[in-house]
């Protein structure tokens, strides 16, 4: 007797330890939940009997009783499968009320443990928009202040051509957190604002060159505007030095044609 009940010790003892594992699961999907192990839970199954997986420690969602039948809870019967093979647990069209705690077990005198899943489920973040607020220059460098707008937060970042720093908002977000993240950084040449969570991103992007040389040109466009003008000033003045200079009669002649000369001349000015 002892030497039947010497594996099942050792096997119950090993599974007791179990460890929970994170899973994202996007909305609408299926996923399968696997048994590491589980061969030798198989060899053994005839002695223990029963196998169950749970939901949040106390919903039943599989009864499988060995060479005997498996049964599936009404709630998720069309929505989850068993695998005898192998045990596992196969989730299908998920929501986020299916978000929690997924246990299998083995019961013998009492459940011990053999897989343990704790299920995120999570929609598909939207797009983000990238703005840009401001473009300025110092020395050579071009520096970009934008706003990088997602669900419900927003960030508002310095860049410039290698990197960029936050300047307000909240990011949000971590590495194992449920809750969307939004980083701003410059990457290849442009500026990028990425959305994202554990199942998905987005991302809008601006190229820093376009950027900035839209910039530089606006400056440029004023700057020679300006030239214009004064150039133009220049021109009238000469034309009435030489005018002062010429004889009465040409002086006549010249003074009847001004006029259109000065309606040329201020039709460039507000062309410029």
């Amino acid at each position: 007797m002892a030497t039947l009940r010497f594996p099942i010790a050792i096997l119950l003892t090993l599974l007791h330890h179990s460890v929970s594992s994170s899973v994202f699961v996007e909305k609408g999907q299926d996923v399968r939940l696997d048994v590491q192990g589980y061969m030798t839970v198989k060899e053994n199954l005839k002695r223990l009997n029963i196998f169950t997986w749970m939901f949040n420690t106390s919903d039943n969602v599989v009864t499988y009783i060995h060479e005997i039948e498996t049964q599936v809870t009404r709630k998720y019967q069309g929505r989850a499968e068993f695998i005898e093979g192998n045990f596992s647990l196969l989730l299908k069209n998920l929501t986020e009320g299916d978000s929690g705690c997924y246990t299998a077990a083995v019961s013998a005198k009492r459940n011990k443990d053999v897989a343990k899943y704790q299920i995120s489920v999570q929609e598909r973040v939207e797009p983000p928009v990238l703005t840009v607020n401001s473009v300025s220059s110092i020395n050579t460098t071009c520096n970009v202040t934008v706003t990088c707008r997602g669900q419900n937060t927003s960030v508002t970042s310095s860049c410039n051509s290698r990197t960029c720093s936050q300047v307000r908002g909240e990011s949000r977000g971590a590495e194992n957190s449920t809750v969307p993240l939004l980083s701003v950084y410059v990457a290849g040449g442009s500026i990028i604002c990425n959305h994202s969570n554990q199942v998905s991103w987005a991302k809008d992007t601006k190229e820093i060159k376009t950027i900035c040389v839209s910039k530089s040109g606006k400056t440029c466009t004023r700057a020679c505007t300006h030239t214009h003008t004064q150039y133009a000033l220049l021109t009238l003045r000469l034309y009435f030095q030489e005018r002062d200079k010429a004889d009465h009669n040409y002086a006549v002649t010249v003074w009847i044609r001004s006029p259109v000369i000065i309606f040329f001349v201020g039709c460039a000015l507000i062309r410029w």
